[in-house]
């Protein structure tokens, strides 16, 4: 199967630290990849080499055909690898619809707008765009509402909108469901993987909540100690006793064994 994001040999150190050591993963195009893993485990390391945001020490980060090793955050965004992060990144003052109107513009002019003073931040194709991502987010409702009076849950959607807004090929969430309540995080991720499977998109998710994983995830990369010591389907990964022991907890031992990932 064609991957559309491999890492070669990838490391980081800083200085006597090694973050992350010797991680190869190829990722298959519109694969649904969760990343487990204790805090300082390596696991946001990985993700902030591959979208730019540290510099690998070692080895190298490929995006289908092309060496993206070190490139700034900016260019790989570019490209077409986009990521979202725990605390949603959105303009609190704005209305929901500027909020995705204002993402919409910047992915249209590769991040320029800012230099760009001519460039229409509210086009009518831009909005045109803009109302789509919020129907297919399920958040058009909230239209004209200021962003800062949001539910935790519409925030979470909006910001995971506003990261697909330039219809990348692989995005990157860094946990999704992290403030959510027990009883929102199932439909909302119901909501985000329609979503991005309907644009077609490539996911890598980084996520505590082990429930999530089992449910949404094609393939599972459990890292440790800066290095990926687990990569497979939910239901061996997440009941692998060393799994169990070091990350997840054996709750899930019964409930992810015969998880449906059709």
């Amino acid at each position: 199967m064609t991957a559309i994001l491999s890492v070669r040999g990838l490391e980081k150190s800083f200085g006597s630290v090694v973050a992350a050591r010797n991680i190869n993963v190829a990722v298959p195009y519109l694969q649904t990849v969760g990343i487990i893993g204790a805090n300082g485990s390596g696991k946001t390391t990985f993700v902030n080499m591959i979208t730019g945001h540290l510099r690998p020490s070692k080895g190298s980060i490929w995006f289908e055909d092309r060496d993206i090793t070190g490139r700034p955050s900016r260019e790989i965004s570019r490209l077409g690898i986009a990521r979202s992060f725990q605390v949603p990144q959105i303009f609190n003052s704005l209305s929901v619809l500027d909020n995705i109107c204002t993402a919409t513009a910047i992915a249209r002019t590769g991040g320029r707008l800012m230099r760009q003073a001519l460039t229409p931040f509210y086009s009518p194709a831009t909005r045109t765009e803009g109302e789509a991502a919020l129907r297919l987010f399920r958040i058009a409702n909230y239209h004209d509402a200021r962003a800062a009076a949001l539910p935790q849950g519409v925030r979470k959607l909006l910001d995971i909108a506003m990261a697909a807004a330039g219809q990348p090929r692989v995005l990157l969430l860094d946990e999704p469901t992290s403030g959510i309540s027990i009883e929102e995080k199932f439909g909302l991720m119901d909501v985000v993987m329609s979503a991005l499977r309907d644009r077609r998109i490539t996911v890598l998710f980084i996520e505590h909540d082990m429930d999530i994983v089992g449910r949404y995830a094609d393939r599972v990369l459990a890292f440790h100690d800066g290095a990926v010591i687990a990569d497979g389907a939910p239901a061996a990964t997440l009941t692998n006793p060393r799994i169990q022991q070091l990350i997840s907890g054996p709750k899930l031992k019964a409930a992810t064994a015969d998880c449906d990932h059709a």
